[in-house]
């Protein structure tokens, strides 16, 4: 009995693995609630985890540390977290925190408030984007 040498080529099998490949990565659910003024590599990266990359070395969500807690942030006077002691600068300003306002804050914190005791800026608009959206979808406001 002779055996049958039939060769089968894996060709389409590979073209279709590729294009499920392809088809998941751009349905993914981080990629379409990123939005299309956000980069491809910060679309994989979510505003809670660049909060805790740039933010959380000072900053927590629900307590205090060098910086205020930022739970309730957002739509919220600055210098207004009761339990933290705020520069006089910031404690007198008449800042609420909104997309412009963070926004520049998170450019160059003396451009919104002179004399403020932080020190420290998210120099990519993408990255600012992100941890603002972060800030107002857990705010209340």
């Amino acid at each position: 009995m002779k055996k049958s040498s039939k060769k089968v080529s894996i060709a389409p099998f590979l073209v279709m693995f590729v294009a499920i490949l392809v088809w998941v990565g751009l349905a993914s659910p981080g990629r379409a609630a990123a939005g299309p003024e956000m980069s491809v590599p910060q679309a994989a990266e979510g505003g809670d985890v660049l909060f805790q990359k740039r933010c959380g070395g000072c900053h927590s969500i629900d307590q205090d540390k060098e910086g205020p807690r930022l739970h309730h942030a957002y739509g919220s006077k600055a210098g207004s977290v009761a339990s933290f002691k705020y520069s006089s600068a910031l404690k007198s300003s008449n800042v609420v925190w909104n997309d412009a306002t963070l926004d520049k804050w998170l450019t160059n914190t003396d451009s919104v408030v002179a004399d403020n005791d932080m020190d420290y800026r998210v120099s990519k608009p993408e990255e600012r984007a992100a941890i603002i959206q972060y800030l107002k979808s857990i705010s209340s406001k």
